[in-house]
C-alpha cells in the first residue's frame, strides 16, 4: 500500500459539519463562505444518485449560498426541457406538487421526499424575496431515454411562432417508436432503437435537422410573435433534442465513448446559456460530471465531462465540491435494477482511495475537506489516494482528487432516499411498478 496514502489526513484537515438539515444554523459553514470567492459556478458533486444525505447537503448549500452570498439558481442533473416546469412551481405556480416532481425533473430526480422539501423550500423562499431563485434543469430530455418531451415542445412552441409550418408528422411517429418512459424503459428503448431500418434512423436524423434549419432560418418572425426568451428556450431545447438523437445513434454502434461526451458536452453548454441569464448559480449533478479531470468508467477510454468544459470556460469561475462516502446504501447499477432493485449495501470503501482516506479521519458525522489549504503531509496522502468510488457498482476510478476537486464532502454513511408516494403515483407506469416491487406495494 502507498505510504503516504496510508498515513491518513491530519485532524487539521477535517472541517466537520454539525448536520446536513437545512434548517441547521449555518454555523459551521464558514469554509465554505472562505471558499466560494467570486465563483460564478459552485458544483456540488454525489458518488450516487438518490441518497438522501446527497440531497439534503445540496439542500442546505443551496440555502446557505443563495441567503448570503446573492446565488440566483439552482441546477441540477435533471431535463432541461421539463425543468421549466419544477421552475414554474418554485415561482408559484398553481400545479399539484407531486405532479412537477414527477415530470418536471427527469432521471427519477424528483421522485424522493428531501427534493419536495427543496422545492417547497425554494417556493418559500420566494415568496418573500426581492429576486425568485430560478429551478433548472442541465441534462438531456426525457431521461435522456426519449426524444419525445424536447420535440413535443419544440413543436408546440411553432404552432404559436410559425403557425404556417406544418411539421412532418413521420418525425413523432419515428421518435415514438424508440421512445422510453422513464430510465427503467431505457434497455427496451435501445433496443428497439437499434432494431429500426438503418433508412428509418437516418430519416428522424435528417428530419431533426431540417427543424433546426427552419427554427433558425425564422428567428427574426418567432421572436416578433413570441419574444426572444421564448425563442432561445425552444431553440437550446431543440439542440439538445438533437444531441440525444446522436447519442442513441452511438450507443447503438456501440460508441459509449462518444454518448457520454456528447452529453456533458451538451450539459455545459447548457450551464453557459443559463449563465447568460443568471450571475451566480448552484450546479447539483454526480462527481463524474463535474470533476475537471477526465472521467474514466468501466470499459471505457476517458470522456470528457461537464467539469473539464467548465473550468476550461470559466477558470477560477468555476468551483467545485466533490463528495466521498463510507458506509450504507448506494444504488445498485445491476440488471436487476430495472425490475426494482434500486439499491444495494455499499462495500466499505478500498484501501488506497479516496473514500477510505476520508473515512479513516476519525470523524463520525460528515465533514469537509478543502483540497487548496492541505498541509504538504495532507496534500501528499491525497495524492496517493488515486482512486474514487466511482458510482458504478464496485468499480473505483483512477482520479488525481487535488486537480478534479476544490473541495471534498465525505459522508461517513448514506442511506437510500424515502420514495415520495405522491410523487410516485404521478409517474409512469413503468416507474409505479419498480416503486412498487423495491416498497413491497402495490403498482
Amino acid at each position: 500500500m502507498n505510504t503516504s496514502a496510508a498515513a491518513g489526513l491530519s485532524p487539521e484537515a477535517v472541517i466537520p459539519l454539525d448536520a446536513l438539515d437545512p434548517d441547521a444554523p449555518p454555523d459551521d459553514l464558514a469554509w465554505l463562505d472562505e471558499a466560494v470567492g467570486d465563483a460564478r459556478v459552485v458544483a456540488i458533486g454525489e458518488s450516487a444518485h438518490y441518497n438522501r444525505e446527497s440531497y439534503e447537503l445540496r439542500h442546505r448549500l443551496l440555502r446557505h449560498l443563495a441567503e448570503r452570498h446573492g446565488f440566483g439558481a439552482y441546477a441540477m442533473e435533471s431535463g432541461f426541457t421539463e425543468g421549466w416546469r419544477a421552475d414554474a412551481w418554485v415561482r408559484g405556480a398553481d400545479e399539484p406538487l407531486g405532479a412537477v416532481m414527477a415530470g418536471g425533473l427527469t432521471s427519477l430526480m424528483g421522485l424522493w421526499t428531501p427534493m419536495r422539501a427543496h422545492l417547497e423550500w425554494m417556493r418559500r423562499h420566494n415568496a418573500t424575496a426581492a429576486r425568485p431563485l430560478a429551478f433548472y434543469g442541465i441534462d438531456l430530455p426525457g431521461s435522456v431515454a426519449s426524444p419525445l418531451p424536447g420535440l413535443d415542445a419544440v413543436l408546440a412552441y411553432l404552432a404559436a411562432a410559425d403557425p404556417d409550418f406544418r411539421p412532418d408528422p413521420g418525425l413523432r411517429e419515428g421518435v415514438a417508436a424508440f421512445a422510453a418512459p422513464s430510465p427503467f424503459s431505457a434497455p427496451a428503448a435501445l433496443a428497439a432503437y437499434t432494431g429500426l431500418a438503418q433508412g428509418a434512423r437516418d430519416a428522424v436524423t435528417a428530419a431533426l435537422a431540417d427543424l433546426t434549419a427552419r427554427l433558425t432560418s425564422r428567428r427574426l418572425a418567432c421572436v416578433a410573435r413570441t419574444g426572444a426568451a421564448a425563442y432561445e428556450r425552444a431553440l437550446h431545447t431543440l439542440r439538445l433534442t438533437v444531441t440525444l438523437d446522436a447519442v442513441v445513434r452511438a450507443l447503438a454502434r456501440g460508441d459509449h465513448q462518444g454518448a457520454m461526451n456528447a452529453r456533458d458536452a451538451a450539459m455545459a453548454d447548457t450551464v453557459d446559456w443559463i449563465l447568460a441569464r443568471e450571475e451566480r448559480i448552484v450546479l447539483a449533478a454526480h462527481n463524474g460530471h463535474l470533476q475537471r479531470g477526465p472521467g474514466v468508467l468501466p470499459g471505457m477510454p476517458p470522456m470528457m465531462p461537464l467539469g473539464l468544459h467548465l473550468a476550461d470556460r470559466l477558470g477560477d469561475g468555476y468551483l467545485v465540491i466533490g463528495a466521498t462516502s463510507g458506509t450504507g446504501q448506494i444504488l445498485n447499477t445491476g440488471p436487476d435494477f430495472y425490475t426494482g432493485t434500486l439499491f444495494t449495501p455499499m462495500e466499505a470503501p478500498e484501501p488506497g482511495s479516496l473514500d477510505a482516506l476520508m473515512h479513516a479521519a476519525g470523524h463520525d458525522g460528515p465533514f469537509a475537506v478543502d483540497l487548496r489549504r492541505l498541509s504538504p503531509a495532507d496534500a501528499e496522502a491525497v495524492r496517493g489516494a488515486a482512486r474514487r468510488r466511482a458510482g458504478v457498482g464496485s468499480f473505483y476510478a483512477e482520479q488525481n482528487a487535488l486537480e478534479s476537486f476544490d473541495l471534498v464532502v465525505h459522508l461517513s454513511r448514506v442511506t437510500a432516499a424515502e420514495p415520495d408516494q405522491d410523487a410516485i403515483a404521478h409517474a409512469s407506469d413503468d416507474v409505479r411498478r419498480a416503486f412498487a416491487a423495491w416498497t413491497g406495494g402495490e403498482g
